[in-house]
């Protein structure tokens, strides 16, 4: 394949019923400027026969997001990688923006917006402080389509490979190489049913708790399995 611009790397676990939701809007952009990868980590069910009509490639990868992640970027033909979540919605006004942003050279990194998809007056505040702590703290996170130009990505050895807070990891990278975080706009949508599923309340409490207790030493491993308990 001809190197695009921009390759979308998307890694995947069971999402067969989002899967072609997510993929459906990049069509366009990938017959010109975008490669579209997914990497799947050992699905069960349909993911990988549903992305294969609406994607580049799919490839498989040891489980584990930024193992996945990390394997998309070596088989990338773009020079700047976007890491998309399946339950995220990138269109190509978020292309366009991201080219936009990008193009003066200045920027290297950076993420979007971000904003729930579900309607509760809720999801409105905690969008926002999302993006107000990300703007704060100069850290992106996964769910904020996280862009990098690929030599950028490579010089800081990609995502460290560990259960949780690889993103928060390859952002201070990042920052320790005077690169700051861009952020493009217009936001992304990415699914609420996190909150939905688990409780609004319940889970802001586990996922500031986690960060919290990365930021005071305890160990990504420790930390996934304290997540997928609770």
């Amino acid at each position: 394949m001809a190197p695009r611009h921009f390759t979308i790397v998307m890694p995947v676990l069971n999402e067969g019923a989002n899967i072609a939701a997510t993929l459906q809007p990049l069509q366009t952009a990938r017959s010109k400027t975008t490669e579209v990868m997914v990497v799947d980590g050992g699905s069960t069910d349909e993911t990988v026969d549903r992305a294969k009509a609406l994607c580049d490639l799919v490839i498989s990868a040891e489980t584990g997001r930024a193992a996945q992640m990390n394997a998309g970027a070596r088989c990338a033909s773009g020079q700047v990688l976007v890491f998309l979540h399946a339950d995220t919605q990138f269109t190509d006004t978020h292309l366009a923006a991201l080219a936009l942003r990008l193009a003066d050279g200045r920027g290297s990194w950076g993420r979007f917006d971000v904003r729930l998809s579900g309607r509760s007056q809720w999801f409105r505040m905690i969008e926002t402080m999302i993006n107000w702590r990300s703007r704060w703290t100069g850290v992106a996170t996964g769910d904020q389509a996280i862009f990098v130009r690929r030599e950028t990505f490579e010089s800081v050895g990609g995502f460290p490979e560990i259960e949780l807070m690889e993103d928060i990891v390859l952002s201070k990278r990042l920052r320790r190489l005077n690169w700051p975080v861009c952020v493009a706009e217009p936001p992304v949508v990415t699914s609420s049913r996190r909150w939905e599923s688990n409780g609004i309340l319940r889970t802001v409490v586990l996922m500031w708790g986690l960060r919290a207790a990365f930021f005071f030493g305890v160990s990504p491993a420790r930390l996934r399995a304290f997540y997928r308990n609770h």
